[in-house]
């Protein structure tokens, strides 16, 4: 459980920014009054080191790209606990190239992150949000559908891989890259 707590972070301080949150336990809150309560029900809970949100939504809020990564196994609870650091919240607007792209073969699936995190190694290239959003359809249709692939005389894996690839780390068209690569 944690402890009523008297830090405060700055008004507004989550205006305009992405951030990741990890799940964590409802028992974590457990008996603590929220800090602040928002009109659409979510509840933030403050400390020192950073802020646990209860929420029944998550993603792209009113001004800001908030995700949630699930525990393993997921809760199957529809309202979800997230816990994200102080230093995990990133600067966020639509004009600036802000954001990358990366990829998860094996569980076919990509996601965003903001160019600040951590992990981000200057390889992939950073894209405004609509660009980001644009191409990230593209590779999950790549990355989950097959019917694209039937003019193709490689394994779709080898396809997917390569494609993607391609969607992630150039400014290419999809069009373009398709067009590159071998056909039967």
């Amino acid at each position: 459980m944690l402890p009523q707590n008297t830090y405060q972070p700055t008004k507004d301080f989550f205006k305009n920014t992405f951030c990741i949150f990890n799940e964590v336990p409802l028992s974590v809150i457990e008996e603590r009054k929220p800090d602040f309560k928002s009109t659409s029900g979510s509840r933030y809970y403050y400390t020192q080191a950073g802020m646990f949100r209860l929420s029944n939504h998550w993603g792209k809020l009113a001004n800001s790209k908030w995700r949630l990564v699930a525990m393993e196994p997921p809760s199957s609870t529809k309202i979800k606990l997230g816990f994200a650091k102080w230093e995990a919240f990133f600067p966020d607007n639509d004009l600036e190239k802000l954001y990358y792209i990366t990829a998860d073969f094996e569980n076919h699936t990509a996601e965003y992150y903001h160019k600040n995190c951590p992990d981000y190694n200057g390889k992939a290239v950073v894209r405004t949000y609509k660009e980001t959003q644009k191409r990230l359809k593209n590779i999950r249709n790549i990355l989950t559908l097959t019917n694209w692939a039937k003019p193709y005389a490689q394994d779709i894996e080898v396809l997917r891989r390569n494609i993607i690839h391609e969607l992630i780390h150039t400014d290419k068209t999809l069009a373009v890259i398709k067009s590159e690569a071998d056909k039967v």
